[in-house]
């Protein structure tokens, strides 16, 4: 037998004492698994960390937030409307005065408008939506649901063909609202909608949707509707009073730092 370096003999050191990087390394790497489990439990706290509880729970604060938001928009549309009405009782001002006051009211989007109007409503396509017609790809998640660009396209179309006033949702525009989504949420002005999305405009019938057809922008969504089924329906609503803005009208803008 040849004395090798694993086998005991006569002189020699014991194998069992020699340094062996191995055994320390394999030390180390269930070391640092027991903190990971460790971390992993403390951070669960006994609850199941790969379920979306914590989504749920962030969808119920934004929809709490979006609800305080519209009944304080509500609030302050009644205090506005009581703080008129006591300037105009005796406010020194001319006829004119107030007639010009009432333009720029008028203009500014914050008082009551009535007129002829048209509604389009634009919706997501079903989740198992197939190419309707031959020679398009089957769709993307991404092709089947409502995105900011779409509901801006029909909101810049209906300015442009001279609509005197536009609601989106339950909400009237004005000249700082930013249609914003995210994800397939719509947020606008602090509150929170789901589809389907409905903007109201009021001026010219005609004039609308005539803008609404030339829309290359609209074109492009259109082929959408054709293919993906996403939801287009456009309506007259005949005479339609669009409410109010009753949110803040301050401008923010960046300072510089002293």
């Amino acid at each position: 037998m040849s004395n090798s370096a694993d086998s005991p003999g006569t002189g020699s050191s014991p194998v069992r004492g020699r340094f062996r990087p191995v055994r320390v390394l394999t030390a180390a790497v269930f070391a640092l698994a027991g903190l990971i489990f460790f971390t992993s439990f403390n951070t669960a706290k006994g609850t199941n960390i790969r379920t979306d509880a914590s989504l749920l729970k962030l969808s119920d604060l934004i929809q709490e937030r979006s609800h305080k938001n519209g009944q304080l928009n509500e609030s302050n549309a009644v205090l506005r409307d009581d703080v008129e009405a006591l300037a105009e009782r005796d406010d020194g001002s001319t006829k004119a005065e107030d007639a010009k006051l009432a333009a720029l009211e008028k203009n500014a989007g914050t008082q009551k408008l009535s007129g002829e109007a048209i509604s389009v409503t634009l919706n997501d396509a079903p989740p198992d939506a197939t190419a309707k017609l031959p020679g398009y790809p089957e769709p993307q998640p991404d092709y089947l649901v409502i995105h900011q660009q779409d509901l801006q396209a029909v909101v810049n179309a209906l300015w442009q063909s001279g609509a005197k006033g536009i609601k989106v949702m339950d909400q009237r525009l004005i000249s700082t609202s930013a249609v914003r989504c995210v994800g397939n949420t719509l947020i606008l002005q602090g509150r929170v909608y789901s589809p389907p999305y409905k903007i109201t405009a009021v001026g010219d019938p005609e004039r609308m949707q005539q803008a609404l057809a030339a829309s290359k922008a609209i074109q492009n969504y259109m082929v959408y509707v054709n293919v993906y089924g996403l939801g287009w329906k456009v309506t007259e609503d005949g005479t339609v009073t669009l409410p109010g803005y009753s949110g803040t009208v301050d401008l923010e803008y960046a300072k510089p730092v002293e």
